[in-house]
């Protein structure tokens, strides 16, 4: 009986750290610490810009795989740093005034993100872009301390495929493909602790009304 009492304590001490870490987390990110670059080679040069992060949020567990949530890009502010270059690009390329937002909808996580350090792991969803949807893969450098977290994503965006015009104009050449690069930070939170707050919301106001007479 004392020998079966000692594996069942290893077995307990060895699957703890795997139950903690296996809750699903909340992901928020920080559109005032996230920048979104772009590279688009053309003839003879290249193209840079940035992108603006409206708002982001990623529910995930690491132990099944699922993942949720939107990440809302605002094409309105999209720049290169060349006004009339700029111009054109949300005129004829992104039609903006139609187009305003890219939006991507993570669907499942390949990889573990550990409690803390670094991580590689791979977000894959659908992008809503130019009006249509399109799978698209995410691999992510994650660094994790305590709620803290920064990322480094680097992907391919196939515009032209995806239905966008090429504006590649007599000897100017585009390539139909765009780098795009990330670079953020966020709050990493249990759903259980969110859970928590948004309950105890609830009755803190029902406290004060009632310490103040009110029904």
């Amino acid at each position: 009986m004392t020998r079966w009492k000692g594996v069942l304590v290893i077995t307990a001490a060895v699957l703890a750290p795997l139950s903690a870490s296996a809750e699903e987390r909340l992901l928020t990110l920080r559109p005032e610490k996230t920048r979104v670059t772009f590279n688009l080679k053309a003839t003879a040069h290249e193209v840079n810009g940035v992108l603006a992060l409206e708002a982001g949020q990623i529910r995930f567990d690491s132990a099944t795989g699922a993942a949720s949530g939107q990440i809302t890009i605002d094409l309105r502010r999209a720049e290169t740093g060349n006004s009339l270059r700029d111009r054109e690009m949300h005129k004829t390329v992104l039609e903006t005034e139609r187009y305003p937002q890219i939006l991507f909808r993570p669907e499942r996580l390949e990889g573990i993100v550990a409690d803390s350090g670094i991580s590689n792991v791979v977000l894959l969803g659908t992008v809503v872009l130019h009006g249509g949807e399109h799978t698209l893969r995410l691999p992510a450098r994650i660094k994790v301390d305590d709620e803290r977290v920064s990322a480094e994503v680097t992907f391919d965006v196939p515009y032209v495929e995806w239905g966008l015009h090429n504006p590649s104009f007599l000897v100017l050449r585009v390539a139909p493909v765009v780098a795009v690069t990330v670079m953020t930070e966020g709050v990493l939170s249990s759903i259980s602790n969110v859970a928590g707050e948004r309950s105890a919301a609830p009755e803190a106001r029902s406290g004060k009304a009632a310490r103040d007479g009110k029904p």
